[in-house]
């Protein structure tokens, strides 16, 4: 019978984290990685990721940092390839890498910055599950873990397609989990609020925005990537391991159901 503590022992484990060059990707390396996991990071830019992972081994744990653009499905297969060959195919797996580049009305939206976050967001989220879970399904175990957020669930103003792409990412989820679940692999979602990353700094800077934002915040706060580093934890491993298809809303209370 597993004690309380092998529920969140990662040990043997092996965990690729897209998007964890920063933020609240890098956070939750760091966690699984502290948990005992084998983790890789990918980013877009080598250098910031080279730092993150040279970080993360100071601290004694086993990360690699190899680049990779979520919005290349050629440069996605190729990831997975090299991992093969080093021995880091993950049986964990944590898709993160998002973007955002546009703040305003759908009406104003040019098709170029439609196609790019849903190019980013979700096309390569596809892409990037496909290759992880079908390494996962010949081994009958893994964990899948999408990063949504509560634009997701509550389209945001002048985020609607960073929002649309957030909600399509939780149907993905749905839809993978029933198709993979026979098979042993687990989906599952994270819906975070407002976090403190660099990809949400526009809604920082608008602070009437931000003000009634926080108004809404059962907590009264915003979130910081640390934030959703239990959450990931309790995905990842045997603690969760009867739950599939599900989305964890960490947001202070601002969405309630």
């Amino acid at each position: 019978m597993s004690t309380n503590q092998d529920l969140f022992d990662l040990h043997g484990r092996t965990a690729l984290i897209t998007g964890a060059s920063r933020g609240i990707g890098l956070a939750i390396a760091r966690t699984l990685g502290l948990a005992g996991a084998k983790v890789t990071l990918t980013a877009r830019k080598a250098e910031p990721l080279q730092r993150a992972a040279q970080d993360l081994c100071a601290q004694g744990i086993d990360a690699l940092g190899l680049p990779c653009h979520q919005g290349d499905p050629c440069a996605i297969a190729s990831l997975f390839e090299h991992l093969d060959q080093e021995n880091r195919t993950p049986n964990i797996l944590v898709i993160n890498a998002a973007t955002n580049p546009v703040h305003g009305p759908l009406l104003d939206l040019e098709l170029d910055a439609w196609r790019k976050i849903l190019e980013v967001n979700l096309t390569g989220a596809l892409v990037t599950a496909q290759h992880g879970a079908r390494r996962m399904v010949q081994h009958g175990r893994g964990s899948v873990i999408l990063l949504s957020s509560i634009a997701g669930l509550e389209p945001m103003p002048g985020l609607g397609a960073y929002s649309v792409s957030k909600m399509g990412l939780l149907t993905l989820m749905r839809a993978l989990a029933r198709e993979l679940g026979p098979h042993g692999v687990r989906v599952n979602a994270l819906a975070p609020g407002l976090i403190e990353t660099q990809l949400s700094a526009a809604l920082f800077a608008d602070q009437e925005g931000y003000r009634r934002f926080l108004a809404g915040v059962a907590l009264g706060r915003h979130g910081q990537p640390q934030d959703l580093v239990g959450a990931a934890l309790f995905l990842a491993g045997e603690a969760s391991a009867y739950m599939t298809g599900q989305v964890l809303v960490v947001d202070g209370g601002r969405v309630l159901h």
